[in-house]
């Protein structure tokens, strides 16, 4: 199964077949996430949760999967150092930017679906939802900046 992941990707580009898969399905949840912020702007809320819930667990099982780990083994071991090099800038921002928008959004799923304590219930959805697609956005955006930058420019 690895080396099956390993093989050329599917896209054209110098990408193995994990980064292309990866690329399409962080895209797809940000059409996912989209679609479900015009739910919720029709007052749609159940689809809007039920879109909102699969597309954020959808994303925590890419990021968990892929790329948490092709950070650690690419990136991790050249910070501090190779910061301002190639794309590791880029890459560290995105990683930071993701992190902090996969966090905030599990979160808001987990309250949406009543599954975190009393106490750490809060009223107002939107601005919460808002910052974290918001943040999602820009994840995937800078995403697709470290893909081009890593597979298509070659930096």
């Amino acid at each position: 199964m690895i080396n099956f992941l390993n093989q050329p990707g599917f896209l054209g580009t110098h990408a193995p077949f994990i980064s292309d898969l990866t690329l399409i399905l962080i895209l797809l949840t940000a059409i996912l996430f989209t679609i479900g912020w015009q739910l919720a702007r029709r007052k749609h809320f159940e689809a809007h949760r039920w879109v909102q819930t699969t597309t954020a667990c959808l994303n925590a099982v890419v990021v968990l999967v892929v790329m948490i780990r092709s950070f650690i083994v690419h990136i991790l071991p050249g910070i501090p150092g190779k910061l301002l090099q190639g794309d590791y800038a880029v890459t560290t921002v995105h990683a930071l930017v993701g992190a902090t928008g996969l966090l905030l959004g599990i979160f808001v799923v987990l309250r949406a679906n009543g599954l975190v304590p009393k106490s750490l219930r809060f009223k107002k959805y939107k601005p919460f939802m808002r910052t974290a697609y918001a943040l999602y956005m820009t994840a995937t955006l800078l995403g697709v900046l470290v893909y081009t930058f890593t597979f298509i420019l070659g930096i």
